[in-house]
């Protein structure tokens, strides 16, 4: 018979002695996530402080910008605190409610990114119709049940996982992973593996129908269209179709690494490809969006301009 338990902590096994040079990674994570949140923090109040911004594509940005805040603080202040740590180890409540913060956040991100997708549809194909299809109603509604509906489905994943007995408490990564911890499991886990089935199903392809029934009806628009629909298609889906793409190549890198044998991939290489997903999304957004969007940056140089001319 097989020993098991409910461990009270979890070691991270991915981590490696630095010597002294911890004291720089923690220097150069710090600065990363310092620009994490103030590029996502500054963008939320130009959105929020500017009327004209008050338009269904700006506040599923908001929406997403915020969402680059929760994930961020789900990962940053732990990983910190590991960095300059003696002994990687971290307790079974505060794994556990990092491993909700981190897949609510990766779901999030990916029914947002459906929602912005189904506005650039609206507002590229269907022009005419889009401030009766897409009010500031809807637009509230939409967010409020994406964020709904992905916390309640990773609640029940939760739910599963810690009524599982354990056979172990080392996790090789540098942060807590509902899969690994569920590789720990000696009790039965046919109920979470059916149920992993089926939200895997959900988390992928709920938001990817929509994103590829609105590309599909964009790129017919664009091969008949105007010149002018073309660059306005191109303007304000370029930054949407850059961050889907950054976004699920992080995704799809975790995913490979948590489930086959990459031990032939040097340590520190899987280490930042792991964290690619949670911190470049977090960067990228706000630049991509800050700098290709013509609004946001227009009123962005104005902000900093005035802030200038004010001193």
């Amino acid at each position: 018979m097989v020993n098991s338990t409910q461990f009270s902590y979890f070691i991270l096994s991915a981590y490696f002695d630095s010597g002294r040079l911890k004291y720089l990674y923690f220097m150069l994570v710090l600065s990363l996530y310092i620009m994490i949140v103030f590029a996502n923090s500054f963008l939320i109040g130009v959105i929020c402080m500017k009327r004209s911004l008050h338009e269904p594509m700006y506040i599923f940005l908001c929406s997403l910008f915020v969402n680059e805040l929760y994930g961020s603080a789900g990962l940053f202040p732990f990983l910190l605190i590991q960095i300059v740590s003696d002994t990687q180890t971290v307790s079974a409540p505060l794994c556990f409610l990092q491993i909700f913060c981190l897949y609510t956040y990766a779901h999030i991100e990916f029914c947002n990114l459906a929602l912005m997708s189904y506005d650039r549809y609206l507002a590229i194909c269907c022009p005419l119709q889009y401030n009766t299809r897409m009010t500031s109603n809807k637009v509230a509604l939409f967010i409020a049940v994406i964020w709904l509906y992905c916390f309640i489905k990773f609640l029940i994943t939760l739910f599963l996982n810690i009524r599982l007995q354990l056979c172990g408490n080392m996790i090789n990564s540098v942060y807590c992973s509902n899969y690994l911890i569920v590789k720990l499991a000696c009790s039965d886990t046919r109920v979470n593996n059916i149920y992993g089935i089926f939200g895997t199903f959900l988390s992928i392809f709920v938001p990817l129908i929509p994103i590829l029934f609105s590309y599909i009806k964009i790129l017919k628009i664009c091969l008949v269209g105007s010149k002018e629909t073309r660059q306005k298609a191109v303007s304000t889906c370029t930054p949407h179709l850059a961050s889907l793409l950054n976004f699920c190549f992080g995704c799809c890198f975790e995913v490979f690494q948590s489930r086959f044998d990459v031990t032939s991939v040097p340590r520190v290489l899987r280490i930042i490809l792991s964290l690619y997903f949670l911190i470049c999304q977090a960067l990228f957004n706000p630049i991509m969006y800050g700098l290709r969007m013509s609004k946001i940056r227009q009123i962005c140089k104005g902000q900093i301009f005035s802030q200038i001319n004010c001193r």
